[in-house]
């Protein structure tokens, strides 16, 4: 059973700092590219970034661009977001995306929530 579970969010004011994290099992974690989406309340859901099976390649939401990293750890089947400069419009819950490229299936986490709020 494949299981992506994310931890790390919290309510943080503007300007700080937060790091997410996904542990990811039941798939092999190197055949998977990772992206990380979020949805705010009555929004729909976006893409946030996206890393590389082997983590060679990142790319990221011109929104997020330069205030967001993303990385991972074949190792220990893990995926981080090191999220920077926090607005309030970061505000959403965040969801872990694996996609196994060995038969193009998704699989999501049940999200962590992120508030940005003074």
């Amino acid at each position: 059973q494949v299981q992506l579970v994310e931890s790390g969010g919290d309510l943080v004011q503007p300007g700080d700092s937060l790091r997410l994290s996904c542990a990811v099992s039941g798939v092999p974690f190197s055949g998977c590219a990772i992206a990380w989406y979020r949805q705010a309340p009555g929004k729909l859901r976006e893409w946030v970034a996206t890393i590389s099976p082997a983590g060679t390649m990142t790319d990221y939401a011109d929104s997020v661009k330069g205030r967001f990293t993303i990385s991972r750890d074949n190792a220990e089947k893990q995926a981080d977001l090191q999220m920077t400069n926090l607005e309030p419009e970061d505000t959403a819950t965040y969801y872990c995306n694996a996609k196994f490229i060995g038969n193009s299936k998704d699989y999501w986490g049940q999200g962590t929530q992120v508030t940005v709020s003074s």
